[in-house]
């Protein structure tokens, strides 16, 4: 399912118009249309009462239609107008008229302050409260009269619909303008906005439905849109005459002295997902203990440093040895003892397959960025926002009121695939697609989950996936394990072992019911 930019969704509204004379008028009935008929289906008409707050944009006329539908039906409607009247254009003042004409009750506000307690008590005693106030073009604070009622909508604690998006919602971020409408359900319309599925837009959305307004395919799947969720794809299957050199081998370059469970989830994570061999080339110091929890991981014991970390002297026999396997991975547990580091340079440098660099392997590579740009084979980064900074020299707060742009950019300039972790992930592509996660829970925030997705990533890449594909459904599949693991045990207390102990089970259930997680995961088209 594609997702648009707000920009890219006017431009389909004008090519609606434009090619396929969809005009303004239609698509503003389609979409109060769909909207009504939901409303009429999932909450009915008899003996309810609903209150809308509408703007003056074409938002605000998504909500007049629906009144003026709810109206005509025989349904008790009450309207507030939020700001001045005269600034109602084209299909949104034709939709006011016809409701005056028809006695609807329809009342504009212009200040709140006076009638603050008679707004208390309609959205008190209304059945479901339509909020199409701002939409999608919202890109300052929300202040003022505006404010005022979002924060008395969102005090009383009533059933709430929003149109296209919670007012106060940033289309193009997620991020809360200030202040934004809690919404129980959301309708979004022609499209998904990325800020209907980034955070914190997605908290704010409740249950999230699509309409396509009539849009042909030709324009909602349109390749001008270059953001998608995350959808599943089957699997190869695994042959009856298979060995274990047939799905993947791969070798992990990771753990130091302090660091021994990132080499152990990782490596043990790619079997899990149904990898084939395992190689991890680790501190000789720690080798055993991990040889001993996880027996099924070939150990390649390393020289190492004084401290207990990898040392630069095993750069020719790594580099030589990787011209046996498919991929590597080098990072989880690494330490960022300087020579070590080095290390890590030097393989991302000579290293002729495809490699996944991980946890200090990003700080490691951060520091002489350029390696990435020259590499032939495929390279593949799975930050998560802190390290997504030390590679693109932006704070925090700045990525996080961009993350789309951001990404491609930086996907583009890295010559990299970039997995930049988080609620709702983000996958981007050297070419400007990004895909959003949409599985995985708050429970997986937890200490080596991210070491349990750089196993999981190889392993569909072990299985047969294209390199592109296997980034993307290797870190569906983690999400899955998560959600998995949460609906067994409950999402406190989930541990990296329980999401990777859950992956066989992810990897059944993926299989098994590959239609049946996009009705779950993706959203529901009215």
């Amino acid at each position: 399912m594609k997702v648009s930019t707000v920009a890219q969704m006017r431009n389909l509204d004008r090519t609606a118009s434009e090619r396929f004379g969809l005009s303004e008028d239609i698509l503003m009935e389609n979409a109060g249309y769909s909207v009504f008929s939901f409303i009429r289906k999932k909450i009915g008409l008899n003996d309810k009462k609903f209150l809308i707050f509408a703007g003056t944009g074409n938002n605000g006329g998504d909500g007049l239609v629906i009144g003026r539908k709810i109206f005509a039906e025989g349904g008790h409607i009450k309207i507030f107008i939020i700001g001045d009247k005269e600034r109602l254009k084209g299909a949104a003042k034709k939709n006011y008229d016809i409701l005056l004409n028809m006695g609807a009750d329809v009342e504009e506000i212009v200040e709140a302050i006076n009638l603050i307690e008679k707004i208390r008590k309609e959205i008190i005693h209304a059945d479901l409260i339509i909020d199409s106030i701002f939409g999608t073009g919202i890109t300052r604070e929300v202040t003022g009269v505006h404010k005022e009622i979002i924060r008395l909508i969102n005090s009383i604690g009533k059933s709430v619909l929003s149109v296209d998006i919670p007012s106060g919602i940033n289309g193009d971020t997620g991020i809360v303008m200030g202040d934004a409408v809690r919404a129980d359900y959301t309708i979004t319309l022609g499209t998904p906005k990325i800020g209907n599925l980034l955070y914190p837009g997605f908290n704010y959305s409740g249950k999230l439905f699509l309409s396509h307004i009539s849009f042909p395919s030709s324009l909602y799947d349109s390749d001008e849109l270059y953001i998608a969720i995350n959808s599943p794809i089957p699997l190869p299957s695994r042959e009856n005459d298979s060995h274990k050199g047939s799905f993947g081998k791969v070798l992990f370059v990771a753990g130091s002295s302090k660091y021994l469970g990132a080499p152990y989830f990782s490596s043990l994570s790619f079997l899990k997902s149904g990898g084939g061999l395992s190689y991890l080339a680790t501190p000789k110091s720690i080798s055993s203990l991990i040889a001993n929890k996880g027996s099924e991981i070939v150990v390649l014991p390393q020289k190492e440093t004084k401290d207990g970390c990898l040392s630069l002297k095993c750069a020719e026999e790594l580099i030589n040895f990787s011209k046996n396997v498919d991929m590597a991975v080098i990072g989880p547990g690494l330490s960022l003892n300087k020579e070590t580091k080095r290390l890590v340079i030097e393989l991302v440098r000579e290293i002729e397959k495809p490699v996944l660099i991980d946890g200090d392997g990003i700080t490691a590579v951060s520091e002489e960025i350029g390696i990435l740009k020259d590499r032939k084979e495929t390279t593949i980064i799975t930050p998560h926002l802190g390290e997504m900074t030390r590679l693109t020299d932006i704070n925090k707060e700045e990525i996080s009121k961009d993350k789309i742009n951001v990404l491609k950019k930086t996907t583009e300039e890295l010559n990299s695939i970039i997995v930049l972790k988080g609620a709702h992930s983000l996958v981007g592509y050297t070419d400007g697609r990004v895909y959003i996660n949409t599985n995985g829970n708050p429970g997986m925030a937890t200490a080596g989950s991210g070491d349990v997705l750089t196993g999981t990533i190889p392993a569909m890449f072990g299985l047969g996936l294209d390199i592109k594909d296997a980034v993307r459904i290797g870190v569906y599949i983690h999400g899955l394990s998560g959600d998995i693991a949460a609906e067994n045990k409950g999402m406190d207390g989930i541990t990296a072992t329980d999401i990777m102990e859950h992956l066989p089970d992810a990897m059944r259930y993926y299989r098994d019911n590959l239609d049946e997680l996009k009705k779950i995961y993706e959203i529901e088209i009215i």
